[in-house]
């Protein structure tokens, strides 16, 4: 009796399968476990082999990227430092051709204001001595006329009129000489 309830109590257990399934189960495990060792785990691991290889490469590339990247960079600031220092020479240059412009441009100016002031007095020196040929000319025919008058007789010899207009203008001049 102990044995019946012993086998009817071990029939109940869900949780002990029978011999002979525990047997078939481990056999259809062993063949898909060396199915699975043989033909799908190589497959996986050549996968899992290529995609490690896939990154490594993108990492290297990544690296080699990253190199150029600041070589590049590196290039460009020596690039920009360069064309700042042009642009100050060129700004220093431009600066000096300026001054020097201005410079010139002020003797230009300078002699241009010479030639102006030195054409002006030639021509009030001309004019002065314009005008003072027609006030000669003016002041000996009224000194002519003025003498005629006084004198009682005309003085239309010309000759003699100009001794006289020049006498007279002479004492004029250096009275005005002397006045200085």
């Amino acid at each position: 009796m102990i044995a019946l309830v012993h086998q009817a109590a071990e029939e109940q257990n869900p949780l002990v399968p029978p011999i002979p399934e525990l047997a078939i189960g481990l056999i259809a495990f062993a063949i898909v476990f060396f199915f699975l060792w043989k033909k799908l785990l190589p497959n996986i691991n050549k996968v899992l082999e290529q995609r490690r290889e896939a990154i490594e490469g993108g990492i290297e590339q990544a690296e080699a990227a990253q190199e150029e990247a600041a070589e590049v960079l590196k290039q460009y600031k020596d690039q920009l430092a360069e064309a700042r220092h042009e642009a100050a020479r060129l700004r220093s240059e431009a600066q000096e051709q300026g001054a020097t412009l201005i410079a010139e441009m002020r003797a230009e100016g300078q002699r241009q204001r010479e030639e102006i002031i030195a054409a002006g007095h030639a021509q009030i020196a001309a004019d002065r001595k314009q005008a003072a040929q027609a006030l000669r000319q003016d002041v000996g025919k009224l000194a002519t006329d003025l003498a005629g008058k006084l004198v009682g007789e005309s003085l239309d010899d010309h000759a003699r009129q100009s001794r006289t207009i020049d006498r007279f203008l002479d004492e004029l001049e250096e009275k005005a000489e002397a006045a200085r």
